[in-house]
């Protein structure tokens, strides 16, 4: 994973707790800036969704998501300033202390350059720093590079990884033959 760091000559500071930019090292074209969403980026997020094949949400509540949970939320830009990934996520109402991961998306062009976990590492630095112990995802049985993320991130913190079932086929609407896959629950913590 490239190094992190803060830019000291940024001036750029989130709506969402002042928090600085994080840069990456690299051949400068690898280079990304790590930092809470905001409103102009809701529609990034949304296209970005759309072209890594996740679920797709409305354009509304992409906009929604950055503007009520852009701090448990991570955009990734590159030093153009084009998207290039993004995680969001929020603490779970009745547990603060657990992290839900709703989705994270890298864009198809920019795959292969850890850009996944560099964001996973980057959230969770900041979720951990305000209390939070356990971090959940869902997860559908044949997406083996999530479940291959959720791995590692959890054996480099020596944290527990638990998969449960969660939302069955049955869950879901059935919109066209096939419907939904089954989501399974993975829960990786205490974080250290």
């Amino acid at each position: 994973m490239p190094h992190e760091h803060t830019n000291p000559e940024s001036r750029d500071r989130s709506a969402a707790g002042g928090k600085p930019t994080v840069v990456t090292d690299g051949t400068g074209e690898d280079d990304v800036r790590l930092a809470p969403p905001s409103l102009e980026d809701g529609r990034h997020l949304w296209r970005l969704a759309d072209e890594a094949g996740l679920d797709l949400n409305s354009p509304y509540a992409y906009l929604m998501w950055c503007r009520d949970f852009a701090a448990t939320s991570v955009a990734a830009h590159d030093s153009r300033g084009e998207l290039r990934g993004f995680v969001t996520g929020y603490r779970r109402p009745e547990n603060p202390g657990t992290y839900f991961l709703w989705q994270v998306a890298v864009d198809p062009g920019f795959r292969g350059r850890r850009l996944a976990r560099l964001m996973l590492d980057h959230i969770a630095a900041r979720i951990t720093a305000d209390g939070v112990t356990h971090l959940e995802a869902t997860v559908t049985p044949d997406n083996t590079a999530s479940r291959a993320l959720f791995a590692s991130f959890a054996r480099e913190r020596g944290a527990p990884l638990e998969w449960t079932p969660l939302f069955e086929h049955d869950h879901f609407p059935h919109v066209g033959t096939d419907g939904h896959e089954p989501e399974e629950l993975v829960r990786i913590g205490p974080l250290r």
